[in-house]
């Protein structure tokens, strides 16, 4: 069967930016069928509108999906994976600074506060997730201005992902001024293949 890749970018992201276009078109020069999902209102990001948009795109999780996901485009992955019924798992997730537990430097307006308080906020049962997931690398830069280097533990601890600190990196954003992450990529291709 087709391995297939989803592609969730973050906060105010878009389907094809950056690192995100590149890595779409390196895994279907290999042969994948990868798919960008455009996410609603992404300036306002809401976990059901999310979580439906990524199910709507899938159909049938099986061990040939895999996922790629951006800051909240990580969390976005796991609240859909952790709705997933019993029978169904997916073949393996890179979650590119991802977070739990907290956010930094966020800013203090009324929108910001009340995305932020929504997805870290909302109940979310790692442990059920970890049962719908196969395999899992999280990726982190150890100077990112929003998600602090704690935000590894669960990830290690709970959803047992392989874990990548990589120098000086930021968020993995648009403004780090890299089109491509090749470790982004080898990631990828380690759980995929």
């Amino acid at each position: 069967m087709q391995k297939r890749i989803f592609i969730i970018h973050g906060w105010g992201g878009l389907a094809n930016e950056g690192w995100l276009g590149w890595l779409k078109e390196e895994l279907l020069l290999k042969g994948f069928d990868v798919f960008s999902l455009q996410m609603p209102n992404t300036n306002e990001p809401r976990i059901k509108a999310w979580v439906a948009t990524i199910t709507k795109a899938v159909g049938k999780t099986d061990q040939n999906t895999f996922f790629v996901g951006h800051s909240i485009g990580c969390q976005a992955i796991v609240r859909y994976l952790g709705q997933l019924p019993d029978d169904e798992v997916s073949g393996g997730v890179v979650f590119v600074a991802g977070f739990f537990k907290r956010l930094t430097n966020m800013g203090d307006d009324e929108l910001s506060r009340s995305v932020i308080d929504e997805w870290l906020g909302a109940h979310l049962d790692l442990t059920t997730v970890r049962r719908h997931l196969l395999d899992s690398v999280a990726i982190f830069s150890d100077d990112d201005p929003y998600v602090p280097i704690d935000n590894i533990e669960d990830f290690k601890n709970i959803l047992k992902s392989k874990i990548i600190i990589e120098h000086e990196q930021g968020h993995f954003s648009g403004d780090s001024g890299l089109p491509k992450y090749d470790v982004i990529l080898q990631a990828a291709l380690n759980v995929i293949e």
